[in-house]
């Protein structure tokens, strides 16, 4: 899958959003990618965890794991893919951590997976704490990489479609300086960005 056929499946079901956008690292953009709204047809889930396996097959992955809430559909489909088994991450007390029972042994072979790398942030502390419990992270993947190949999370990292769309501070947005609200899109919310 390349990154024309990427955008082109976020296009067609309405994940390619255009406005002032409040990002989950708090930044501000002009476009988002609503990756629930592609993620919430199964043909298309199914498509895009299979393209993401293809790119770790024969590296031992016996576990994928997601950062909540975004990365959990796709990370489900690279691991049935990959005939592994799915777990996810939450935030507690302000921490990326493993919970609901999730578990990893020393040394299992585990793929963090996320839809969206904007810098990076979710996927680095998903990263520690699979690492903090003991477990090997083989590489890290993502459906969409905004950072245009800049975000590091200390391990290999691929996405399918790398684009370079500015996230700015608050006080930087052009669009905020405008008087513009902006929207934090999944709760559909407009809030003013921080002057």
């Amino acid at each position: 899958m390349h990154t024309d056929e990427v955008i082109e499946r976020f296009k067609r079901t309405g994940a390619l959003l255009e406005g002032h956008f409040v990002l989950t690292s708090g930044l501000h953009s002009s476009r988002y990618l609503q990756c629930a709204l592609v993620l919430q047809y199964p043909a298309e889930a199914a498509a895009f965890g299979c393209a993401l396996a293809a790119k770790f097959q024969g590296q031992r992955i016996e576990t994928v794991a997601a950062p909540a809430i975004g990365g959990i559909v796709i990370g489900h489909e690279v691991a049935r893919a990959l005939g592994a088994r799915s777990i996810f991450t939450e935030r507690e007390a302000g921490r990326m951590t493993l919970r609901r029972g999730f578990s990893v042994r020393a040394g299992e072979g585990v793929l963090v997976v996320e839809d969206v790398i904007t810098t990076g942030g979710s996927t680095r502390e998903t990263i520690e704490a699979i690492r903090a419990a003991g477990a090997r992270v083989v590489g890290a993947a993502s459906m969409i990489d905004r950072s245009g190949g800049r975000a590091d999370v200390g391990v290999p990292r691929i996405a399918l479609a790398t684009l370079d769309v500015p996230a700015l501070a608050p006080a930087a947005c052009p669009a905020c300086a405008q008087g513009i609200p902006a929207v934090k899109p999944g709760s559909r919310k407009a809030v003013m960005g921080e002057q």
